[in-house]
């Protein structure tokens, strides 16, 4: 079975970002499939250029998969419509790559941004090859939400634009189940929806980990660490965490870091200063995934924000189980599904969305008992473990391509 998976923002262990497709693509291969992935030629956190591309599309090897990285151009993190220019260059160019990306069976999207799904499904409707959509967040029910979109007009194109392809495509792949609820809801037959959750492959991670190379590096010391790790974007309710860093800031025993980037960094760090929390907060930059481990062993909280909107009620996100997996305790300021996992996990501790007063005051129970945050990190680590290892959601993924190979048989 050859899958061509056309995915902007693709990272491998050695980018900084979830690696899910990376994950589903070595163990696809391992059963004897083939996965080809057309990715954009920038870092989707960093917004900069990966250092061995160039031309209309490069090709790469990336640890036995082929990777075409397409020409994406350099706006993502200038506003909100130079995002969207950058969005529709990759469009463009992916489906240049997309046609001349050798033989395949099944054309792969996923959403979002939109744009690469609708190009995923026109190199599957020009290669005649069945569409396997994959919908990591609703949109435009995001963009709508957070207020990012409020053209009427535009709101009404992207909801068609949404149908369109959730008819057009022979199969539908959500990783929450929120999301396979919401979707069967809009009209589309429940056989057509199938829920592989978001995961971890949980042999990147070791609890007994403590991090001694990260503490010394960033000059963390003895203190509590209280770690964010992932994007910082608009979404994701930095500025909360950064509030009850405020509430600590007399505590010098508690160390607040933020192991990502993103477009709202420097906006970030500017608050950070003005919050006179610089000495007590410390941003690190965009760290690949294979030094996680290092940066989660060095943790000893672990913290996951999204802004109160009711949309992110709906979201699996995938530091969370990263979090778990590590053997770490999480401070939740995300409600809903997420929320039912921490809680049936005994994983951590929740705060409503956007209360920076109750979160400081979660970390600071945490770092006074360390006996909790080992109970709960065990806990959390045991419950991943039997619900969301990455290795058998990768076998789920392997028998859906291979659905598809006996229908087309």
């Amino acid at each position: 079975m050859k899958v061509l998976l056309i995915h902007q923002a693709f990272v491998s262990p050695q980018d900084a970002g979830g690696t899910r497709h990376f994950e589903l693509a070595r163990f696809a291969q391992s059963r004897g499939h083939s996965m080809t992935i057309v990715a954009s030629d920038l870092s989707y956190l960093s917004g900069k250029k990966h250092a061995d591309s160039h031309g209309l599309v490069t090709r790469q090897d990336v640890e036995g998969i082929q990777v075409l990285r397409a020409y994406t151009y350099p706006s993502l993190h200038r506003s909100f419509v130079w995002r969207i220019v950058s969005f529709l260059s990759f469009m463009f160019t992916s489906v240049w790559a997309g046609l001349r990306a050798g033989p395949v069976d099944v054309v792969m999207g996923t959403s979002p941004p939109i744009f690469q799904a609708f190009s995923a499904w026109l190199v599957a409707f020009l290669r005649r090859k069945p569409l396997l959509l994959e919908v990591r967040d609703l949109w435009p029910d995001f963009a709508v939400d957070m207020g990012v979109l409020k053209n009427p007009l535009l709101i009404q194109v992207s909801k068609w634009l949404e149908m369109f392809l959730y008819r057009r495509a022979a199969h539908v792949l959500v990783n929450s189940p929120a999301y396979r609820r919401i979707i069967i809801a809009k009209g589309i037959p429940e056989s057509k929806v199938s829920l592989i959750p978001n995961g971890v492959d949980p042999t990147m991670f070791d609890p007994a980990e403590q991090g001694a190379e990260v503490r010394q590096q960033w000059k963390l010391g003895e203190a509590v660490v209280a770690l964010y790790a992932g994007a910082l974007g608009m979404a994701n309710d930095i500025p909360t965490i950064l509030r009850a860093a405020q509430l600590t800031k007399d505590e010098p025993s508690i160390r607040w870091v933020f192991a990502g980037d993103g477009k709202e960094r420097a906006k970030l760090e500017a608050m950070a200063r003005d919050l006179g929390v610089e000495h007590s907060t410390l941003f690190t930059g965009a760290r690949p995934k294979a030094e996680m481990k290092q940066f989660m062993g060095a943790a000893d909280i672990c913290l996951a924000t999204l802004q109160n909107i009711p949309m992110f009620k709906t979201t699996y996100p995938n530091k969370v189980f990263d979090y778990m997996a590590a053997g770490r305790p999480t401070v939740l300021g995300i409600d809903g599904v997420i929320r039912e996992v921490i809680e049936a996990a005994e994983g951590g501790l929740f705060v409503q969305p956007g209360d920076a007063k109750a979160l400081a005051e979660a970390v600071r129970r945490l770092a006074a008992e360390p006996g909790l945050r080992k109970q709960q990190g065990t806990k959390a680590r045991a419950y991943v473990l039997q619900h969301f290892d990455r290795r058998q959601q990768a076998a789920q993924f392997v028998a859906l391509l291979e659905g598809f190979k006996r229908t087309a048989g």
